[in-house]
């Protein structure tokens, strides 16, 4: 490997690092707040009949999923899981990160709302939900900073697939 290579190959690490830190960062920092000044089911009104804060903690997946297994199934699946999503997206980030910019940074996303996910499941066994939207009683599933990282990087790698970006891959 030449020098210039190095660099280029430096400067992705350092674009991973960025963007997923900022993600973990900012998700864990939000559910700090929300643990030490809002209680357990506890809820801040901020839009009345359409979005409150609430805290919430997620035994299962997206949507619930799994929520109603045991500790120790729902532990080794998500710990499982999760770990072998965090490996994938550094591989699939290492071959697409030079070429595809915008991609990488889809991936990038996923990568740190998945980590900051993982760090919940670590700490708690849970995940901290705390942004809830409503209409009426038709409530959209509590969600955190990690999950919208997560949900904005599946939609860039959704575009990508879709107008065959990554053709070359």
């Amino acid at each position: 490997m030449n020098l210039i290579s190095l660099k280029t190959e430096g400067k992705i690490w350092i674009r991973l690092a960025l963007v997923s830190g900022c993600v973990v960062f900012a998700d864990q920092s939000t559910k700090y707040i929300i643990k030490i000044n809002l209680s357990l089911h506890n809820n801040i009104i901020v839009i009345e009949k359409f979005f409150n804060i609430t805290h919430i903690m997620n035994p299962g997946g997206a949507f619930g999923f799994l929520a109603t297994q045991s500790p120790e199934i729902r532990k080794f699946i998500f710990l499982f899981l999760s770990s072998i999503v965090v490996f994938f997206v550094l591989w699939f980030y290492k071959k697409t990160a030079l070429n595809f910019v915008f991609f990488s940074y889809g991936l990038a996303l996923i990568f740190g709302g998945a980590i900051g996910n993982l760090i919940d499941r670590f700490r708690y066994g849970n995940v901290l939900d705390f942004l809830d939207f409503y209409i009426g009683s038709a409530h959209w599933p509590a969600f955190n900073v990690a999950d919208s990282a997560i949900s904005i990087g599946m939609c860039i790698l959704i575009y990508h697939i879709l107008f065959n970006k990554i053709k070359d891959i």
